[in-house]
């Protein structure tokens, strides 16, 4: 990608320059241009001071670069040395005024940009992209240019994935197997009063019955993959700060679909007065009101492992405890599915068990054979339905542009998705992820040895091994494979209504 960068800016000093000899400007701007603002970079690259003038108190300068020794790099490496010059004479440096700045670069893409942060204003034309920045001279040392540039090549790459298909691949099918049903579970459910509604978006109440499915789920678990493999039971925090979610990386892209959690700015009831007074007189809920008054400091679970590694956090640990492996139950996620809710597969509120697992690469690889061949077993003999497996790209990757890419395979999602027969579509209901180093490097987690710690994880959510269950099976327990009926027991009858 060709790039051109421009900045004009004024630097501002602490006194007048008439006093300074023209010519030993003169010659600083020579050297910059020949020696300083190369550094670093290929032969004829690099930045260079295009024009500059002396007036009163102020030095304004016209930078100009490639992407080698860009301006604002460029900018700060001559201020360093101006001081130097100017503390002969006993003048100081007050800072730094951005008048312009401005990037050029190709632009071949038949998509159109909209805004950008820090960007004043962009024109797409002749296969060229220009952009205006709205930076100060904090934004300069924090990079702020370098960090635009790369969200446009993710923007670009991100572009490329989405028309592509090497982002799915079939891996496995498992044997056709009878189908007892062919309505939507969760409709037949709620004709049962299995479950009904909630007061939320996309959330349910489940009764008795499908919570007994549920706990057959869980110890199924217990059984086949927690007891053998040397799983042990943790806690997971359900409510996520976003230093978390920055950590993950979930920062980058969650915020259509997160739950936010907001907290009172103060719990001075004087304060809240006023939205108290409101609600007595109109039995109406001020939410406008109520909004001035809170922050938000983060959202609720989204994923479940995430939170779990501040335990880890900035910790060394021996090798020889490796692997690690770990499961979380204890709670709900939460995702705002805008325009997708159906049943209980797509849902704002779900239960899922997290399984979590840490160690060297090799053995973090290994470990996600160990938990595809378990999970084969479950859904063939134990469940008996019809599922198919798939390589996916995990949602780290396709959020930064990698989807797809060969040399990643090693770190990737294996999905399992099972049909639906009452609408012949395929569901994901469960996946195995290795993330590679991903957590561990966000967390700063080490290992004693040196080696670099991986994990993976896989989610086991209930209500979608629930609906491809059910919408194969049906309700009736008479249909469910021996082993199944066993692990669920009678389902109770506790409530009857009029």
């Amino acid at each position: 990608m060709v790039m051109q960068f421009l900045l004009i800016a004024n630097i501002k000093c602490s006194g007048s320059l008439s006093g300074i000899n023209s010519g030993d400007i003169a010659d600083f701007v020579t050297y910059c241009n020949t020696n300083l603002l190369k550094k670093g970079a290929p032969s004829g690259g690099g930045a260079v001071i295009d024009q500059w003038n002396v007036a009163g108190e102020k030095i304004k300068l016209k930078l100009v670069s490639d992407r080698y020794v860009r301006v604002h790099d460029a900018l700060l490496r001559l201020k360093n040395e101006l001081t130097k010059l100017l503390g002969k004479h006993r003048i100081g440096l007050r800072g730094v005024e951005i008048e312009d700045y401005r990037i050029l670069m190709d632009w071949d893409e038949d998509w159109q940009l909209k805004k950008l942060p820090f960007v004043k204003t962009l024109k797409q034309e002749r296969g060229t992209l220009t952009l205006a920045l709205d930076v100060d001279e904090s934004a300069l040392a924090n990079r702020i240019p370098d960090r635009i540039v790369r969200l446009l090549e993710d923007k670009k790459e991100a572009a490329k994935w989405k028309g592509k298909s090497e982002h799915w691949e079939l891996l496995f099918e498992s044997e056709k197997k009878p189908f007892y049903f062919d309505k939507d579970p969760t409709e037949e459910m709620a004709n049962r009063c299995w479950i009904r509604h909630a007061a939320g978006r996309g959330q349910f109440v489940y009764g008795p019955q499908i919570t007994k499915i549920f706990r057959a789920f869980e110890r199924i678990l217990f059984d086949e993959i927690f007891t053998p493999l040397g799983y042990e039971e943790m806690i997971f925090p359900k409510f996520v700060s976003w230093d978390v979610w920055k950590r993950s990386g979930h920062a980058k892209g969650i915020y259509p679909e997160a739950y936010y959690v907001c907290t009172p700015k103060t719990r001075d009831p004087d304060y809240w007065e006023e939205v108290i007074d409101y609600y007595k007189v109109t039995n109406e809920v001020p939410v406008d009101m109520i909004m001035k008054r809170i922050e938000n400091v983060g959202g609720m679970c989204y994923a479940q492992c995430p939170p779990s590694w501040v335990f880890l956090q900035g910790k060394t640990m021996p090798d020889d405890i490796l692997p690690v492996k770990v499961f979380d139950r204890s709670g709900t996620s939460h995702r705002y599915e805008s325009g997708g809710l159906h049943g209980i597969e797509r849902l704002d509120e779900f239960h899922r068990v997290e399984i979590l697992w840490m160690g060297k690469k090799e053995q973090v690889i290994e470990h996600s054979k160990q938990l595809r061949a378990k999970y084969r077993h479950i859904f063939d003999e134990i469940l008996d339905i019809e599922w198919r497996e798939a390589w996916v790209t995990p949602w780290f990757m396709a959020q930064e542009g990698k989807a797809g890419l060969a040399e990643l395979r090693e770190v990737g999602t294996i999905d399992y998705e099972g049909v639906l027969p009452y609408s012949a579509k395929m569901l994901e209901f469960q996946n195995v992820s290795v993330n590679g180093d991903k957590y561990p490097k966000g967390f700063s987690v080490k290992l004693q040895s040196g080696e670099q710690l991986w994990s993976g994880c896989s989610g086991v959510g209930l209500q979608r091994w629930a609906a491809v269950f059910l919408a194969q099976k049906g309700l009736d327990p008479d249909n469910w494979s021996e082993k199944f009926r066993s692990a669920v027991g009678e389902l109770p009858e506790v409530f009857r209504f009029l």
